[in-house]
This record gives structure tokens, sequence and C-alpha cells, in this order.
């Protein structure tokens, strides 16, 4: 019997209930459906300081600061997968997000200078999936959160597997009457936590342009 997937959800939203939040419900409800165990976390409840570049991790691969950004690793760390939603702020994640991103290159020095492994269950490929939210009609807009995640996910050993990119959704609650963008994000989430999908070797993006 193949094992039940640990699907955890991240919102970079500030604020609860956001659009980009929404669709992220959505997703984990889809992986709910398919027997993965859900956890949903919005980094507005946590305190995580800026990276201060002390260079601590460059010896060990671990962070000196110690905040709440150690829970938050602990629970990425021990994901099956990561399903990460944030607004779009000045054409890239939000603040909280790259609080988050910035501090986990302590996660990057273990990889790729002291080439130690990333913790994972054996036998299951650690993968993501990303949800971004814009208002505006522009499409490049998401550019830049997609290899700001792509490169955050290499660090963490997570393959990025998918993205859903709504724009002109800007309104409170406007996602509700997305219903193109509620299917696809449910499909995502039963796509990620489903032990028999087959993913292909570049990430499938979805961008819904109204």
């Amino acid at each position: 019997m193949a094992p039940r997937l640990k699907v955890l959800g991240i919102a970079a939203g500030p604020r609860k209930g956001g659009n980009s939040d929404t669709l992220l419900q959505r997703a984990l409800l889809g992986a709910e459906s398919l027997g993965a165990r859900t956890e949903e976390i919005y980094l507005s409840d946590f305190q995580v300081t800026p990276c201060t570049e002390c260079n601590h991790c460059l010896t060990g691969g671990s962070c000196n600061v110690i905040d709440d950004f150690q829970p938050i690793l602990g629970k990425i760390l021990n994901a099956d997968r990561v399903i990460f939603a944030t607004p779009v702020f000045f054409m890239t994640v939000t603040a909280q997000a790259k609080l988050l991103i910035d501090r986990c290159q302590c996660l990057w020095v273990r990889r790729h200078r002291l080439h130690r492994p990333i913790i994972g269950r054996p036998g299951i490929e650690r993968r993501a999936a990303v949800i971004a939210v814009g208002g505006s009609r522009g499409k490049k807009m998401f550019d830049s959160v997609r290899w700001t995640l792509e490169t955050w996910l290499d660090a963490l050993d997570m393959k990025y597997t998918a993205g859903l990119f709504v724009n002109r959704v800007d309104e409170p609650g406007a996602i509700l009457n997305h219903r193109e963008a509620l299917a696809h994000a449910t499909r995502l989430g039963r796509h990620l936590a489903d032990p028999a999908s087959r993913f292909p070797e570049t990430p499938t993006n979805i961008l819904l342009d109204e």
C-alpha cells in the first residue's frame, strides 16, 4: 500500500482568507480527497527575522538566529509535498515569504556547498507547487515569483512540479467567482497527493488571464 503523503500548505499573504489563501485551501481539500494528511500554516502567524548574513551556516548548514524560522523549517522538512501560495506584491512574493526564503540560505549551503542531504522520507520524491494571484493585467508579474520559488525549492531539494498563476483578481473574495481557478487548484492538490501521479520533466505552469 502506498504511504499517505504529507502535504503542507504555506500561505504567504498577510491577510487570512485572501484570494491566494482560498486557492490554497481548495488545493489542500483536493489533496485530502486522495487520502493525504494536510496542514496549512500562515506565515503572518510567525515572527521570522531577516537573514543577517553572519555566515554561520557556512560551517554547519544551520541558522544561528533562533526564532520562529526553526518550527516552520521543521514542518517543511517533514513534508512530502509543499504548496506555496502568495499574492503578488510589486511583481514578486510578499515580505513574509521573502523573510522565510532568505533564511533558507542555510539549506542552500547544506545542499550545494557542504553536500549534505536534505531530510526526507525514504522512497518518496519530494515535490512542490506554487499558487500566485495578482491584481494587474500583466502576465510577466509572475516571472519573479516563479524564479524565486524555483530557486528556493531547489535549496529544499524539492522538485517544482506545477504553478497556478491567476491575474486580474484583486478585490477581497473575488477569487470565489473564478470557477476555473478554483477547479484548477483542486486538481493541482489531487495530482500532487496521488502516489500514482506521473510528473513531467518540466513544470506545468497554468496562467489564467481573465
